[in-house]
C-alpha cells in the first residue's frame, strides 16, 4: 500500500521507518528543506517514560496563578481572546481532577514505556547514534512540599512497574556529582533510572537516512495546502507542486494538524504551547550534569548532550507567535547557573523556540478517523521523542490492519467525541 505522511518531524520520520519496515511504499512531505527543523529541532533532549505526565493535574489552576506572579514563571499566558485558546484551556481545566489525572497519566506512561522498548530494539538493530546516554532522569525538588507531593506519581509508577528511587540530598549528589556545590538549594529528588537522553535532531536525521535506504521517499520544500475528499475517502493532498495521491494518508504535522483537518469536519483539540531552549558548550567537565535534571520549581530540563548542555522548558500560551523573547532565556540561564554554576559560558549559547502540539489531556492522538484511509499520529506535546517509536509502531500496526501490542482504544480522536 502507498502511504503519504504529512510532516517530517521526529513523529513523521519514525512513522515512515516503521511503515516501510511493515512493507509499505512510503513518501514523506514537508514544507521545510529537511527533517526535524521545527519542534523536533532543539527540544529538551529527554526520553523520559517515567516522567510522562499530563500538564492538567490537580492543583494546577492555583499553581498557574502563583506562577504568573513570579519573575521566573514556567507559564506565560499572553493576553488574547483567541477562541481556540479559550476552548482548549477550558478543556484542560476539566482534566485537572484526581480521577482524570490518574487515567491520563496511566495511558501516557503506557505508550511512553512501550516506546522506550521500541527505541532500545531500534538502536540494537541499527546501531543508531545520537549523543545518547542511558543514565536516567533526576526530578529535583527545591522544597520539602514538592518532595512530599509526589505520592500520586509514585503510585502510578508502582502500578506500571516503572523503576524509581526517592532520594535525599546525598542520593541526588551521588546520581549527579555536579550538584555537590549547591546542596543547600534542594531537598531531594525522584530518580527514574530507566530514562534516557540524546539529541532528537541527530536521531531524526540518522533515522531518515536509514529509512531512505529502505526506499522511503522524502519530498521537502513542499507546502501542504489541503486534503481532497471523494466519496467519503481522502483522494489526494493538495501541495504547492500539485496533487499527490496514495492509498492512505497519515497526518503528523504537530501543532499544524488541526488547520489541515478542520475543513474536513475533524475537530482536533491541539494547541501550540511554545517552549524555549538554550544549548551551551561545556567548559568545566566535573561540574557538568551526567544526564537530565528536571528542575521542578521552574519546570526546566537540563540535559547533557555530548559536549553540550541543552536547557529546555517554559510554556508560553500565545498562539503561533514566533518571537524569541528575552525573559524565557533569562529563566533558562538562571536554572542552569543556580544548579551548575560555572559549567558553561552562557553568552555562547544558542537560543531557540518551538511549538509543542498539546492536547488538553496530555495524551497524543494516534489512530484512524471518520475517513477510512486517513490516520493521525500527532499531539504529543513535550513528549514527542519519548513517545515517537511506540507511536510509530502503533500507527503502523493500525494502518497494516494488525493488532497493536498495547491497548490503543483510548489513544484515538474518538475520545473527544469526534
Amino acid at each position: 500500500m502507498k502511504i503519504l505522511i504529512l510532516g517530517s518531524g521526529v513523529i513523521g520520520v519514525t512513522s515512515a521507518w516503521y511503515l516501510a519496515r511493515a512493507g509499505h511504499e512510503v513518501e514523506v512531505i514537508d514544507r521545510q528543506p529537511g527533517p526535524a527543523l521545527e519542534t523536533s529541532f532543539a527540544n529538551a533532549g529527554e526520553i523520559s517514560p517515567g516522567y510522562a505526565s499530563p500538564w492538567a493535574a490537580p492543583g494546577i489552576p492555583l499553581k498557574a496563578i502563583k506562577w504568573m506572579m513570579s519573575k521566573h514563571s514556567p507559564l506565560i499566558l499572553r493576553p488574547g481572546l483567541d477562541p481556540e485558546r479559550l476552548v482548549w484551556l477550558a478543556r484542560m481545566l476539566r482534566n485537572c481532577t484526581d480521577a482524570r489525572y490518574a487515567v491520563n497519566k496511566a495511558r501516557m506512561v503506557r505508550i511512553a514505556e512501550y516506546s522506550r522498548d521500541k527505541l532500545m530494539a531500534l538502536r540494537s538493530d541499527t546501531g543508531l547514534a545520537y549523543d545518547e546516554r542511558m543514565k536516567g532522569t533526576l526530578q529535583l525538588f527545591r522544597t520539602q512540599a514538592q518532595l512530599d507531593g509526589i505520592a500520586k506519581d509514585v503510585a502510578v509508577l508502582k502500578a506500571d512497574g516503572v523503576p524509581f528511587e526517592v532520594l535525599g540530598r546525598e542520593g541526588c549528589i551521588r546520581a549527579e556529582p555536579g550538584l555537590a556545590g549547591v546542596a543547600d538549594s534542594f531537598v531531594g529528588g525522584l530518580r527514574l533510572p530507566g530514562d534516557e537522553t540524546g539529541d532528537c535532531f541527530k536521531f531524526t536525521n540518522a533515522l531518515q537516512a536509514l529509512a531512505e535506504a529502505m526506499g522511503v521517499k522524502f519530498t521537502y520544500n513542499t507546502g501542504i495546502d489541503g486534503l481532497e475528499v471523494e466519496r467519503g475517502r481522502i483522494n489526494g493532498v493538495r501541495t504547492d507542486s500539485g496533487v499527490k495521491r496514495a492509498d492512505a494518508y497519515l497526518v503528523a504535522l504537530g501543532s499544524y494538524s488541526p488547520h489541515l483537518l478542520r475543513p474536513l469536519g475533524i475537530k482536533l483539540p491541539i494547541y501550540p504551547v511554545k517552549g524555549y531552549s538554550i544549548t551551551v558548550p561545556i567548559l568545566d567537565e566535573p561540574r557538568a550534569p551526567v544526564s537530565t535534571i528536571m528542575d521542578e520549581t521552574y519546570k526546566i530540563a537540563i540535559t547533557r548532550l555530548g559536549d553540550r548542555i541543552r536547557v529546555g522548558g517554559m510554556a508560553e500560551i500565545a498562539g503561533f507567535d514566533p518571537r524569541l523573547r528575552p525573559a524565557p532565556r533569562e529563566t533558562l540561564e538562571m536554572s542552569l547557573s543556580s544548579l551548575f554554576p560555572g559549567v558553561s559560558d552562557l553568552s555562547a549559547g544558542t537560543y531557540w523556540s518551538g511549538f509543542r502540539p498539546m492536547t488538553p489531556d496530555g495524551t497524543p492522538v494516534i489512530g484512524g478517523t471518520a475517513y477510512d484511509n486517513l490516520y493521525l499520529n500527532t499531539g504529543h506535546g513535550t513528549l514527542g521523542w519519548t513517545m515517537a517509536c511506540g507511536s510509530a509502531q502503533v500507527i503502523a500496526d493500525i494502518i497494516s490492519d494488525r493488532q497493536p501490542e498495547i491497548e490503543t482504544a483510548d489513544l484515538g480522536i474518538c475520545r473527544y467525541g469526534t
